[in-house]
């Protein structure tokens, strides 16, 4: 009986474990959740799962969200923040924003980009941009797997504003955060 009974206890565990760990796996891109790789030890799964230091759980988005676009890092963000030319730019929705942001930033969120150029240097209005004094922006989100600022960066390409113009900080506010730079909250 003792040992039925720690069979069962050793099964359960093992079946919560694997529920557990089945839970916490996210997806690496919109249609892929493990990628098998051959090495010289034989295949490796590589997998993601979510961890303290992730702030969402999306899909990993690529460095370059639009053709044109530059992939920036924090010291290009730094150098931006004291910049006249330049815009660095909160595309997160306000709920994240209040939470932390990168000070000096403006908030401009992606649902709204496309209707709001004229903060960026454009002149005219939605569907009809004249963007030839646009400011450098330097576009950033939650991390590599928010979609915020790539939906954004999509929208202004798609109204005239120049892709060699924009930035994609694409580490966000995860990496701002894990590196230990300063933050602020409470921004609205």
């Amino acid at each position: 009986m003792k040992i039925a009974s720690a069979l069962a206890g050793v099964a359960l565990l093992a079946f919560t474990g694997f529920a557990a760990q089945a839970e916490n796996t996210l997806k690496i891109g919109p249609e892929t959740s493990a990628i098998t790789i051959e090495t010289e030890d034989g295949p490796v799964e590589i997998t993601r799962h979510k961890n303290d230091t992730q702030l969402i759980g999306g899909v990993l988005q690529p460095i370059i969200p639009e053709p044109g676009v530059q992939p920036a890092g924090e010291l290009e963000v730094l150098e931006a923040l004291q910049d006249d030319k330049a815009r660095v730019v909160d595309m997160r929705t306000m709920e994240w924003r209040v939470k932390s942001t990168i000070p000096g930033s403006i908030h401009i969120p992606y649902t709204e980009v496309a209707m709001r150029l004229d903060e960026l240097g454009c002149t005219g209005e939605s569907g009809a941009w004249d963007c030839n004094e646009a400011l450098s922006v330097f576009a950033f989100c939650n991390g590599p797997a928010c979609a915020q600022s790539p939906l954004a960066i999509k929208a202004m390409v798609r109204e005239g504003f120049p892709a060699e113009k924009i930035h994609y900080y694409r580490g966000g506010m995860q990496d701002w955060t894990v590196l230990g730079l300063t933050t602020v909250e409470n921004l609205f």
